[in-house]
């Protein structure tokens, strides 16, 4: 893109001197140049532009130039991303698949080097990603160690987790954690190990007691972790140790709203401006080294003009002083979207799903809203003709998850507080091994729905006796290589389909996707069985 020159004045957001001025902003080949205070007409605030910490951008079911696209219109320049979901499914060549998108759009993508690839050795990945992969891509110039989520090998300093934390501090790469509840001394070990980030707190002592050994934190609000109403107090207690994330974020939300949105909730909180901005802004860029625009003289013109700091309205967006967005518009053009895919897995049948009774009580994995956290009960199950079903009146659904990189038998599990009254749902959107993973209020719509993924090699679906809806994504079995705005309306689509069915989370599509992931305690299922996060080891559906 051309990089003009131009002025634009209004309240200028110093926010390294933490003060709000009258004034113009010059900029020339795409660098702020001057920053003169003067008297001006313009109420409008000029203000660094939002960094989102920590994002998955795959999470999205879009392409790095289409998430780019959405994102921008709320103000969003840059992201720190974590390509360890298309790693998965694809490894090095998905990493590398990223980088080539991303490449063609002005926003700033600083992404990882995905450091658990598979996450664990209990579940079935597309692909690995070696320590000499790690480097390569250190060398190719990525800008840290994406999430340790092997806290266990951190503990226990296996030789392949050590070699990779090493490797980073080689390099001079931050290293990311995922250590979600950890404390007292193993969370201190973990932190010793060099790793300077954690975005699953969801308690404020846990924050707290993290912070205090030098971790940083990143508040996280995104479609399913929703942490930010709690640990928002930390801001102001910690200014400069604390940074906004979504992780994961659906297409639907992020067209409706990004970072921004935590600045006018954190504002409307009472929370001091400066330090919320810095947290939006200033610490992302220092930690990671991002060469990001601040406002000031010299740097490259990256940031937005906003109507005020009450109503927080994005007006502008500018990157590398180009106008990328306006006034809810954005300027950016898509680009052609290849498909790359990892899928190879045949039809299942209804009896793939039969479930024997082998006991009395069955053990559930007990969903709570608005977080990747799970619990676990022994219930009584419910049996017909001796097999175990589900059972909608109790809120006892079965849940699977199905290998899609290979033809083998459906793991089996029993969920609850998901509300389905009928019908079922599926994704290969399924954290972190990508595998097919549905639940259902019956055998039969639970095969059917799972083969309506499997036929699009990919994709999210929903399926109530007649009725069915599926938004393929082709790209992996994880994105769309659709227009964002598509995909936001037909994945919104099949939300209200989920929520007619009568589940109550907010956002069913995205707690499905993490039944499936083996790093967030309590319980979970992979596609070889029901496991125990807390213990890190199988268990049986039987109690």
């Amino acid at each position: 893109m051309l990089k003009p020159d131009f002025e634009i004045s209004g309240n200028i957001v110093d926010l390294f001197e933490r003060r709000t001025f009258p004034g113009i902003v010059t900029v020339k080949n795409g660098t702020i140049t001057a920053i003169e205070k003067t008297i001006v007409a313009e109420a409008q605030l000029i203000l660094p532009g939002l960094i989102d910490a920590h994002i998955h951008i795959e999470s999205s079911m879009l392409v790095p130039t289409e998430f780019a696209r959405l994102a921008v219109t709320h103000g969003t320049v840059a992201a720190v991303c974590d390509p360890h979901e298309i790693a998965n499914v694809l490894g090095l060549t998905g990493v590398e698949y990223m980088l080539e998108n991303a490449g063609q759009s002005p926003f700033k993508f600083y992404f990882g080097a995905p450091s658990c690839v598979p996450a664990t050795p209990f579940e079935t990945a597309g692909a690995a990603i070696e320590l000499a992969d790690i480097e390569r891509l250190f060398n190719g110039g990525l800008k840290f160690l994406s999430e340790m989520m092997n806290v266990p090998g951190v503990l226990l300093d296996l030789p392949e987790v050590r070699a990779k934390l090493d490797l980073a501090q080689k390099y001079g790469r931050p290293m990311d954690g995922h250590s979600p509840g950890l404390q007292g001394a193993d969370a201190e070990k973990y932190i010793a190990a060099g790793i300077s980030t954690d975005h699953e707190c969801v308690t404020l002592a846990e924050a707290r007691e993290k912070i205090a050994n030098g971790m940083k934190i990143q508040i996280r609000e995104g479609s399913a972790a929703r942490n930010f109403a709690e640990l928002y107090p930390l801001i102001d207690e910690f200014p400069g140790m604390c940074m906004l994330c979504s992780d994961d974020k659906h297409p639907d939300d992020l067209e409706a709203g990004h970072i921004n949105e935590l600045i006018k909730r954190g504002l409307a909180a009472g929370l001091d401006k400066y330090n919320l901005l810095r947290a939006a802004c200033i610490t992302p860029v220092e930690h990671y080294g991002l060469d990001v625009g601040l406002l000031r003289v010299g740097d490259p013109a990256d940031f937005v003009v906003v109507d005020d700091l009450q109503k927080f309205n994005v007006i502008q967006t500018y990157i590398d002083g180009n106008l990328v967005a306006e006034n809810g518009r954005s300027a950016l053009q898509s680009v052609p979207v290849p498909v790359v895919n990892n899928f190879n897995c045949q039809s299942k049948k209804v009896f793939d799903f039969v479930v024997p009774v082998a006991g009395e009580r069955i053990q559930t994995i007990d969903v709570i809203p608005d977080q990747l956290i799970t619990n676990g009960a022994l219930v009584q199950s419910r049996v017909i003709d001796g097999n175990v079903v589900a059972d909608p009146d109790r809120d006892i659904l079965k849940l699977t998850v199905v290998n899609r990189y290979a033809n083998a038998q459906p793991a089996i599990g029993f969920v609850r507080n998901f509300g389905l009254k009928s019908g079922a749902i599926a994704s290969s959107v399924a954290h972190d091994s990508h595998n097919i993973v549905a639940i259902g209020a019956s055998d039969a719509e639970l095969c059917r729905v799972v083969n309506l993924v499997i036929e699009q090699r990919g994709g999210i679906a929903a399926v109530n006796g007649q009725e069915e809806l599926i938004l393929a994504l082709p790209v992996a079995g994880i994105m769309s290589d659709r227009d964002g705005h598509s995909v936001a309306a037909l994945y919104s689509e099949l939300d209200q389909f989920a929520k007619g069915l009568g589940s109550t989370l907010p956002a069913p599509f995205m707690s499905l996707s993490f039944l499936a992931l083996l790093v967030i305690p309590e319980l979970k299922l992979s596609d070889q069985g029901l496991f125990d996060g807390v213990r890190f080891k199988f268990t049986s559906v039987f109690g």
